[in-house]
């Protein structure tokens, strides 16, 4: 099972930028620590990473997630917000997505509130700090092996 995490912008400063609200633990930590709950979860998950803070390029990567990937866990950080092309670049590739958030974007400010990802994912979890991402990679692992069967 091959899963395909991506990081929108800013998410390159985790551990840099607004500690108070985005923690201490830097992106490469993160990553680390999200392959180790998904391998104790089920150890035939494999994951690849990317961040960028270009939208385009995160339209393209989950392009090149079709037929490469069985699911994506997403967090389009400022992009969720703004981003239809990316919607619609999950919505083109029919993969199973989560979306996750490390700050609890219904408790920040109104033009935080809307996602235009929330309709076309599978689950979304916000607001567990870090833990949105382990909370988020067991939940797509488990809803990748129930449409498998």
């Amino acid at each position: 099972m091959k899963i395909l995490v991506i990081n929108g912008p800013n998410l390159n400063f985790l551990g840099k930028r607004e500690t108070g609200i985005y923690g201490t633990n830097t992106l490469e930590a993160l990553n680390d620590k999200i392959i180790s709950v998904a391998k104790e979860y089920n150890d035939e998950a494999e994951l690849d990473f990317y961040q960028s803070n270009s939208e385009g390029e995160i339209v393209d990567r989950i392009q090149q997630a079709f037929n490469n990937y069985d699911g994506v866990l997403i967090n389009p950080a400022a992009y969720t917000h703004t981003s239809i092309a990316i919607r619609d670049a999950i919505l083109s590739t029919e993969l199973p997505v989560v979306e996750v958030h490390i700050s609890n974007i219904f408790k920040r400010e109104q033009f935080r509130r809307k996602s235009y990802v929330s309709d076309v994912s599978v689950g979304v979890i916000s607001g567990f700090g870090i833990n949105s991402y382990f909370l988020g990679i067991r939940g797509l692992i488990d809803h990748i092996l129930q449409t498998e069967k």
